[in-house]
């Protein structure tokens, strides 16, 4: 239990998300950008891919209202950093094709900030305006950061968004030819409308497990927690056959496989299912070699200790000098789908320190 908790800690979980999958599907724009961003075992590809390290979406939650799309954004944590947002919202094809020559093929669409609650709504604010084509469709994407960021520092200014369409032919106006997918069946569901929110964390992980993380690769005598953590949550790729020769081996990267399966964190985490967090091992006996990738300080610090120069100082320590984040793609404990990026997380190289 402890061991769990810790772990949550690190992922920056405060409660367990409940069981969704695979009954829920995540938004093909959450998956689409998690492998923009990272491989498939989550490692991130390549720094500055993804806006601040959080992005947040939430389904539209006015499955009735054609025009009028609703979102709760209260899973945004205190001290979450906004920079931008955006209302992603699908524009279906108008089936009927007039053979009215003089009939436009283009209509405008409005994006509206609702200032008030109740069935009809009088009060708005114009956000965003564009021509859309009537006979096509797909995905339209309207920035409204400056909106949510209102709703974000007073909840209770958050009442939606409304769309208007309007099409002008022969000095008429005709409203709402133009319709937008809602979350109706199993096909519209996957173009369900996004609000999508792309954050700073700016939380910090306890000191006190900042510290136990460091002296586990430091020390290859496991305390009791760290146990727990290896023969539960983590399993090793192949099993490791002990010689006297290992016990002077070279500090060296090793495999260490977090299973999200093993955890029985699978229900509510979409990608990956578990990953590679290695770990280092080995001695840093003098002569350290190009390959032990040594700091100065501890080169010096071979020769003292080889030297016997002073009774209390030991031999350098063999821990990670190269690290990578780790992306997360998951469903928070509201069944909104995050994609998280976490620092420091996959040893990528040893060396002696």
């Amino acid at each position: 239990a402890a061991a769990l908790q810790r772990l949550r800690e690190v992922f920056d979980i405060e409660e367990l998300p409940p069981d969704v999958l695979p009954r829920k599907k995540p938004p093909q724009f959450m998956v689409d950008l998690f492998n923009k961003v990272a491989d498939a075992n989550g490692i991130t590809r390549a720094p500055g891919l993804l806006e601040g390290n959080v992005v947040r979406s939430f389904e539209d939650r006015v499955p009735v209202e054609q025009y009028h799309f609703y979102f709760d954004i209260s899973a945004m944590e205190k001290g979450e950093q906004m920079l931008k947002a955006e209302f992603r919202v699908f524009k279906l094809k108008r089936t009927h094709v007039s053979r009215r020559s003089d009939m436009k093929h283009f209509c405008k669409v409005e994006v509206y900030e609702l200032l008030e609650g109740g069935s009809n709504p009088q009060r708005k604010h114009l956000i965003a305006s564009r021509l859309l084509s009537l006979y096509t469709e797909g995905w339209e994407v309207f920035n409204v950061t400056q909106t949510v960021s209102k709703w974000v520092g007073n909840s209770s200014s958050n009442h939606g968004f409304l769309i208007t369409t309007t099409h002008v032919f022969n000095n008429r106006i005709e409203h709402n030819l133009v319709k937008f997918a809602k979350s109706q069946g199993a096909l519209q569901e996957s173009r369900n409308a996004l609000l999508v929110l792309f954050t700073n964390s700016n939380k910090r992980r306890s000191a006190s497990f900042v510290t136990s993380s460091k002296s586990k690769f430091r020390n290859s005598s496991s305390s009791g927690l760290e146990h727990e953590l290896t023969v539960h949550l983590l399993r090793p790729r192949a099993a490791e056959i002990p010689s006297a020769k290992s016990q002077v081996t070279a500090c060296h990267r090793r495999e260490l496989y977090v299973d999200f399966r093993a955890i029985g964190w699978s229900g509510w985490i979409i990608y990956p299912s578990g990953y590679n967090a290695f770990y280092c091992r080995g001695s840093c006996l003098f002569p350290l070699g190009e390959s032990l990738n040594a700091t100065n300080h501890a080169t010096v610090q071979s020769i003292v200790h080889t030297l016997k120069l002073s009774q209390d100082v030991s031999t350098p320590c063999c821990v990670p000098d190269e690290l990578k984040s780790l992306n997360l793609l998951y469903f928070d404990d509201k069944e909104n789908v995050v994609l998280k990026n976490y620092k420091d997380m996959v040893a990528t190289r040893c060396g002696c320190h």
